[in-house]
Parts: structure tokens; sequence; C-alpha cells
């Protein structure tokens, strides 16, 4: 019998944090301010590592804490405190490559995970890792299905691997566009992506200029990868984490791809995925934030598997408003409609700090206590919701883009 692989997802707030648990993640992996590599998402402050590790132990979920940029001198001091911190909180794994922090994390006896930006892609690089007190490894993303199968073979050690998320044209993301253009390191986290942006090449020679543009297949620019078309191939290869990317990303994008990847997991343990399953949850990512879909490296190079920067997701949330009460007896939430109109039967979704993201059908709606058909911009009203909401959850409508 195959072994269940871990499903890692993103955290960047307590949004998506509730989300990700919600919808089934074994794990989540997140980031302090300033100290990871997604500088731009969200993150938490150093003080919330307590509460995050808290509520994902009360779901028996591991928690992951990301310290996996180039360090400087100066942060070390401010990066020993991070880790103490992680320790008295209880992290299951700090997430490095720095040999500094590596030290840091094994002297705290915190179990290690060796960063993607380590970029271990052979088998020496494995054991060299494991000698050194790693727990896992966190592949790099060039590798075939065939190489992390050799790989995880000869070094004996735990393999996680991204299987869904944002693919980029540099190896593990050691790029030095965003630095040169903007001064914004993609080393350190913060990476404004010029390369997925439209440019112009000017040709010039002694008698006239020419200018083409490069913008067609933006070919700087990959598609984002997606494995659930071959999911049971990861799964038979033994591969012990699943890690979606996405800490940049919302919080419907983390529910919405936990859950297909969690169902899709769980189908295939119980001898149940079938083609017409994979195609229903294929659907479901298309609905949110996407560039299309690659197999990325998994099954050979990705050579022209290029795409505009623009989302190619076919439903789009607009906010309309602001949970001000929450009855718990009947179930209904009063909704203050502070940017547009609501319609018995629009798609909403729901979303806050504890309650997750949630998604369901304006059914049944009130306005002081008569069953209405709408209610305009400006109004509060009524509606029999699903699962508890919290004041001041937002409220967005769903639409088709």
């Amino acid at each position: 019998m195959t072994t269940k692989p871990e499903l890692l997802s993103p955290a960047s707030d307590f949004t998506s944090l509730r989300a990700a648990i919600n919808a089934g993640a074994d794990a989540v992996y997140f980031g302090v301010k300033g100290l990871n590599m997604r500088v731009t998402s969200r993150n938490f402050s150093v003080s919330e590592i307590k509460k995050v590790v808290e509520k994902c132990h009360r779901d028996d979920v591991r928690a992951y804490l990301a310290l996996n940029v180039l360090m400087y001198d100066s942060e070390l001091d401010k990066i020993s405190r991070i880790v103490s911190k992680a320790k008295q909180a209880g992290v299951d794994a700090v997430i490095c490559w720095d040999p500094a922090v590596i030290q840091m994390v094994r002297k705290a006896r915190i179990p290690l995970h060796i960063s993607t930006q380590a970029s271990v892609s052979n088998s020496s690089a494995a054991k060299f890792y494991k000698d050194i007190g790693a727990e896992r490894i966190i592949l790099a993303r060039e590798l075939s299905l065939k190489q992390i199968k050799e790989i995880r073979k000869n070094a004996k050690i735990q393999a996680e691997v991204f299987i869904h998320g944002a693919m980029c044209v540099s190896v593990s993301g050691r790029c030095f566009m965003s630095q040169e253009i903007f001064g914004r390191s993609a080393n350190r986290g913060d990476c404004l992506q010029p390369c997925r942006r439209k440019y112009e090449v000017i040709l010039k020679d002694s008698e006239e200029g020419h200018e083409l543009e490069l913008g067609k297949d933006y070919v700087m620019s990959p598609k984002d990868l997606c494995t659930l078309p071959f999911i049971e191939k990861l799964i038979r290869a033994g591969i012990d984490s699943f890690k979606i990317e996405g800490r940049a990303r919302s919080p419907e994008y983390v529910k919405a791809v936990t859950k297909a990847y969690r169902e899709a997991i769980d189908a295939f343990h119980e001898g149940r995925l079938t083609r017409e399953l994979k195609s229903g949850f294929m659907k479901k990512l298309g609905t949110v934030y996407n560039r299309d879909f690659s197999p990325g490296f998994y099954l050979g190079k990705p050579l022209k598997e290029w795409t505009s920067p623009e989302t190619k997701a076919t439903e789009k949330k607009v906010y309309i408003g602001i949970v001000k009460n929450y009855y718990p007896k009947p179930s209904v939430a009063e909704i203050k409609l502070e940017a547009h109109r609501l319609n018995k039967g629009d798609r909403i979704m729901i979303q806050g700090s504890t309650t997750g993201v949630i998604e369901q059908r304006a059914a049944s709606m009130q306005i002081s206590n008569n069953a209405v058909e709408k209610a305009e911009k400006g109004k509060s009203v009524g509606l029999k919701v699903k699962d508890k909401v919290r004041r001041n959850d937002k409220v967005f409508l769903i639409r088709k883009r």
C-alpha cells in the first residue's frame, strides 16, 4: 500500500491559514515579515508565531516556519531571536538553507528542512544535508519524476516537492532581473517579477532601425505548475510531502487548490480517482488565479510553456460589504452592503481571519424580517449562512470573468 503523502499548503495571514486548515491541509508553511522568500505577501509578525502554531496544532496540522532568504551579518541576532521564538512556540520544522540559519536551527534542536533555494538536484547533495542534520529536502523544481525517485532511493531522506503554483524562469528563483531594474532582490524574497512583463527589442544598425515586439509568447513568463492530471504518478513514487506554492496569492486560491488536491489524494487511496473526477478538480483549479497550467519538469523539460501575465482564472470576486452581526441560533448573518447590490441566488464568498473562506448561494434573504429578492447598496440584509461567520468578515460576490 502506497503511503499517503503530506499535503502542505501556504499561509500568508490568518485568513489563508484558516482556509488551508479547513480545506484539509496536513501542514502549512508560513514566513515572518522581511525574512522569507515572499516578502511582498502579508506574512506574520514574530509575536504571532505562537498563535499560528497553536491554531495549527489545535487541528492536528503541522506548522513549518520559512527562514529561507540570503542572510546578512546585521540580521543574525534577529534570526537567532526568531529561532528561539519558534522553539518556544513548538514549530514542527524550520525551512532554511543558509548555513548560519542551519547552525541555529540545529542548536535549538528544531527539525530542519532544506529549502528549494539550495537547489538540491542530486543524491550527493541530499546526503550532505542529511549528514549535517536535515530531516527533509525540498528538492529543486528542475527535476524530472525519474530523477526525484533516484535521489529519494539513494539518499534515503524525506523528499518534498512542489505540486502546484508559480514557476520561475530562473533556476530555483535565483534571478537578478528585479534587483537590476527595481533594486528589489528575488534572493531576498522581494521579486517584482519583471519577467512577467511585455518587452520590446530594438535592432539598430548603421542604415536604419527596426523595432521588434516580444509579447506574443512572453518568453520569460512560464505557465503555472499543475500536477493534478498525473497526481497518481507522484503518489506512487513515494514522495513524502506535496507542496502548494502560493503565499502571495489569495485565501480563496489557498482554499480551492488545497481542497482539490486533498480530494484527489484521498480519492486515489480509496481507489476512486477517475478521469471524470480529475476533470472536475481541474475545473475548480481554473476558477482561481493561474497563468494556465504546465506539468513543469516532471515529465520532461517544459519547452515553450510560456504564458501572458494576465490571470486565466474563470472567476473573480467583487467586494460588496461586511458582516455586522452573526446570530447563531437561526444561523443568520447581518451584512451591510457597502459597495454593491445583492440578489437572491447570487454566489457569495465570506472571508475572515477566524472564519477562513466560505462560499455559498444567497438562498434566503430578509430586510426587517421580510423576505426579499434583492438588497441595494447601502442596505443591511439578513442572510442565512451555512457556517459560522464573524463580525467584520468581508463579503464578496463571485462572478464569471
